[in-house]
């Protein structure tokens, strides 16, 4: 007897088995189904459903429409934006010309006070060198003594502004009454003046017409020493034709001027600043 015979065989089924049991199971389904189908197809056949309904049919171009939509949203974003942004501009430009507008206010206010106050400080070194000069010379001319004093006793003075008669007398009269106003360069009165501008209108009194500047009426009239002077006389700081003041001699050794802003129309002595010269409208 073999050693093998009690083991079982575990050899695979022979694949022509396999196969013809793989036909058997497709033939019937097949008989199965002809079975089945036999019957079905003698029963009469139904009506046909005719009642249809037709559906609209909507044409439409989806994609021009939105092309068109996304172009218009877009034009409308860049014009509000593109409008925004000038008025931006416009504003901004507002701004910027207000402010410049106010600086160049406040740059001519401010150079308009600097010059006020350059003049007057010029006016002012301008008096006193001119009073150190004058007493200088003053000083070296024999008889007309040191500061003007040789004025004051002058015997074709008149004395004072009480003596003054005539044309004198309502030149000296309007200076005096102006005593106590203000200086501003370039004023010509009622309620200021500056110096040449008093000379001017205390003239007009008498009828008589004289050049507006300091320089023109230092060489108005005729040239007088000052120890000859007479009320009414134009007194002058500086040089014949290029005096930087002037003002009226009232008689007694007095003069009235236009100053300077500092001090306005005052009424002064001869010794308090000796002027350079005279002249004789009158």
């Amino acid at each position: 007897m073999s050693h093998t015979a009690h083991i079982p065989s575990h050899r695979k089924p022979r694949p022509r088995l396999a196969r013809l049991a793989v036909r058997a199971g497709v033939a019937g389904g097949v008989l199965s189904t002809l079975a089945m189908t036999g019957p079905a197809s003698a029963a009469p056949a139904s009506e046909p459903v005719t009642d249809t309904q037709e559906m609209p049919v909507l044409k439409l171009d989806v994609a021009a429409d939105v092309s068109s939509a996304v172009t218009e949203s877009a034009d409308a974003t860049f014009a509000a934006a593109l409008d925004g942004e000038l008025t931006a501009h416009e504003h901004a430009a507002e701004k910027s010309a207000a402010a410049e507008a106010r600086k160049a206010k406040a740059a001519a206010r401010a150079e308009a006070e600097a010059e006020k106050k350059a003049e007057a400080e010029r006016k002012a070194a301008a008096e006193r060198a001119s009073r150190t000069s004058t007493r200088t010379k003053l000083t070296g001319n024999s008889g007309s003594g040191s500061s003007g004093s040789g004025s004051d006793s002058g015997s074709s003075d008149s004395g004072s502004s009480s003596t003054a008669t005539g044309s004198a007398a309502a030149i000296v009269d309007f200076a005096l009454a102006q005593v106590g106003k203000a200086y501003v360069m370039g004023a010509t009165g009622p309620s200021a003046y500056d110096c040449s501008g008093l000379v001017q209108a205390a003239f007009r009194q008498a009828g008589i017409s004289l050049p507006r500047t300091s320089q023109e009426q230092s060489t108005a009239g005729t040239q007088v020493s000052l120890s000859n002077l007479r009320a009414g006389d134009i007194l002058y700081w500086g040089g014949a034709g290029s005096a930087y003041h002037v003002a009226v001699y009232i008689g007694g050794g007095k003069f009235v001027g236009a100053q300077n802003p500092s001090t306005g129309i005052v009424e002064r002595s001869l010794s308090y600043d000796a002027p350079s010269g005279a002249v004789r409208v009158l």
